[in-house]
């Protein structure tokens, strides 16, 4: 698939070569920007890698006027991972912090979200919204009814997170049957603040923008966060059932769209850029 301007392609990875392009940008995002690191991560080639990213369809936003020799001509990416790939016994990635029982156990087709990041010269909302356009073919495509996965606030001090965590406990906890749960080891609970001292401005401006498209998109959390220290952020699992995500991503991305072309204060594009800038690992 190609987007409107001819010199960007929006495709999965095709080859190695595709692979190691993302995982350079990865590297540029999580390693460089975040300060992660990794059994996997090879700094000497500066790729971020794991164990998980044989198994997975990789989404690529490609600009063909950068460099592809260098690895440079991944501007967005997305890792995404349907539950009927995995194996018997096989784990999502998300279940090295979450037991995730209770979407198993819906039997509906899953599919996992994860390593979403976007090159900082691309950032604003346009990359990621042709990446959720090509996104939303994807889950049509394979007859996907559940998504999900860790999005990440940057930091590991819970207690500088107590605003957005409360918030997204007290308004926007899954229910029972889709109730992800934080494992003990990282487990950190969210419910910091009690409702009636939750100031809603501060919590959605301390929220990343991903998280904040998850919501408007239908998404609820989990039963806990997990501090990541390898990674240095805080996780939440986010899921959405697609049939709510259908319904309202249109509208959502044309609102954006207007939004952002009419956009013309300088603190408000400071404010997506640095947001959209940590990327989601998961």
């Amino acid at each position: 698939m190609k987007t409107e301007d001819s010199a960007f392609e929006l495709r999965l990875a095709r080859d190695p070569r595709d692979l190691m392009a993302a995982q350079r940008l990865r590297y540029r995002v999580f390693v460089e920007e975040m300060g992660s690191d990794g059994p996997l991560v090879d700094h000497a080639a500066r790729l971020e890698g794991d164990a998980f990213d044989g198994l997975c369809d990789h989404m690529l936003l490609i600009d063909r006027n950068r460099d592809a020799d260098s690895l440079d001509d991944v501007v967005a990416v997305y890792r995404l991972l349907p539950g009927a790939r995995l194996a018997a016994g096989q784990r999502f990635y998300s279940e090295s912090e979450y037991d995730l029982g209770a979407l198993r156990a819906t039997g509906r087709s899953l599919l996992e979200l994860g390593r979403s990041c976007v090159h900082p010269d691309y950032r604003g909302g346009a990359a990621m919204m042709q990446m959720w356009n090509r996104l939303a073919d994807y889950v049509l495509e394979r007859g996907i009814e559940l998504m999900f996965g860790t999005a990440s606030f940057p930091g590991t001090d819970v207690a500088a997170l107590a605003q957005p965590l409360s918030y997204l406990w007290h308004n926007h906890l899954a229910p029972t049957d889709l109730r992800a749960v934080a494992l003990p080891a990282h487990r950190a609970e969210m419910a910091v603040l009690p409702e009636a001292a939750l100031d809603r401005r501060a919590a959605m401006q301390a929220t990343p923008a991903l998280i904040k498209a998850y919501l408007r998109l239908g998404g609820c959390v989990g039963d806990g966060a997990w501090v990541d220290h390898d990674f240095n952020t805080t996780d939440v699992l986010l899921v959405m059932d697609t049939a709510q995500m259908s319904s309202r991503h249109r509208d959502y991305y044309v609102r954006k769209h207007a939004e952002g072309q009419n956009d013309g204060d300088a603190s408000g594009q400071t404010e997506r850029q640095t947001r959209d800038g940590q990327g989601d690992r998961g």
